[in-house]
């Protein structure tokens, strides 16, 4: 589903925007985070280090806020009755995502957040992070070292990353 996604922003937005700006603001979004932004850019052709840098960047920049403002912006939210049951419905499946990381705590939530697998991340770690009450400054360093992975994982996969060591 993300290289879907991944070729429809290459596809549509590629001759209105740098391969850099796209990468970067698909790295922002939910769901497709730094893997989907790696993916883009290698589809445009951007730069490896280049490329993982603007989506580390891309990727980490929501997540401070999210870890601040979640608990207060589902608060406010729930209070409309068309998004409640959305909004009950995403953190009933965190907390069970956070079931598995509740027993190892920081490293669990690194070992979430580095695994590129569909519904990790860093949007949803950082989710679980608040839920498990774990403390900005213990949570934001543990998810950039998984966004961090996860990037080297996606680089090997979509770069060929040995094959640029000449390995």
């Amino acid at each position: 589903m993300t290289e879907a996604i991944a070729e429809f922003f290459v596809e549509n937005f590629s001759d209105k925007l740098s391969g850099e700006l796209i990468s970067f603001i698909v790295s922002l979004l939910p769901v497709l985070e730094l893997r989907g932004g790696l993916i883009v850019a290698k589809l445009l052709d951007v730069n490896f280090f280049l490329a993982f840098f603007i989506c580390f960047v891309g990727n980490m920049l929501p997540i401070p806020f999210i870890l601040i403002f979640i608990r207060k912006i589902f608060n406010m939210l729930k209070r409309f009755k068309r998004v409640e049951n959305a909004i009950t419905m995403l953190e009933a499946r965190s907390i069970r995502k956070a079931e598995s990381i509740k027993k190892y705590r920081l490293w669990g939530l690194f070992l979430f957040v580095a695994i590129p697998l569909p519904g990790t991340g860093a949007w949803t770690g950082a989710l679980i992070a608040d839920l498990l009450d774990i403390r900005i400054k213990h949570a934001l360093p543990v998810i950039s070292a998984g966004v961090f992975c996860a990037g080297i994982i996606i680089s090997i996969l979509s770069y060929g990353l040995f094959g640029l060591f000449g390995f």
